[in-house]
């Protein structure tokens, strides 16, 4: 057993102890789960492990230093979980990003920007945002834009229209303006009526 997949369904529980025993594991992705419970220090025995995704989950407590001990680890995420207390420093955790941690606002320490002993009296902690409310805020702003955007157009639409009356001051050009816009059929004149008078 070289790999696990298992992200992206809906379990539940602790992540098992006895990973550990997978000597030979160099992915393990749990993400989008609804795991609980502590990150288990054995998964620092893990020796061989080259990807951790655990994101997306309902993890809480430390990230233990004994995870440091993973030699080979070149992608970790842990993002979106219920994490607190520092970040911990040694070899492969050193090169790690923000995207690693974000969303568990109670992390603290490199790389992320809030250090560790200061607190914010102003955080509340937020539910985790789920994907169809990130895009209801996206489309939310989007159609804002183009309101703004339409309301520009007609805006400069008029300012030159409203110019260009003034300039030619005729009524006549507005009205033929119109009238090209909206062709209509003229009457004809009785050319018969004439013809009997004469």
């Amino acid at each position: 057993m070289t790999t696990i997949d298992l992200s992206s369904n809906h379990f539940e529980g602790v992540i098992p102890k006895t990973l550990k025993d997978l000597s030979s594991l160099w992915l393990l992705n749990l993400s989008h789960n609804n795991l609980i419970g502590h990150i288990p220090m054995e998964l620092g025995q893990l020796n061989t492990l080259e990807a951790l995704d655990l994101s997306w989950n309902w993890l809480t407590g430390n990230i233990l230093q004994e995870l440091t001990r993973m030699n080979f680890l070149a992608f970790l995420n842990v993002s979106q979980n219920h994490l607190v207390g520092p970040i911990p420093h040694g070899l492969q955790f050193n090169t790690f990003e923000n995207y690693s941690y974000g969303g568990n606002l109670d992390l603290c320490g490199l790389p992320l920007s809030k250090q560790c002993g200061t607190s914010d009296s102003s955080h509340v902690p937020q539910p985790l945002e789920s994907a169809e409310e990130g895009e209801s805020y996206f489309f939310s702003g989007f159609s804002w834009e183009l309101v703004v955007i339409g309301y520009s157009f007609g805006l400069v639409v008029g300012t030159v229209m409203w110019s260009l009356m003034f300039k030619y001051r005729k009524s006549k050009w507005f009205v033929e303006f119109f009238d090209g816009l909206m062709p209509h059929k003229r009457r004809r004149p009785k050319k018969r009526a004439q013809r009997r008078r004469t």
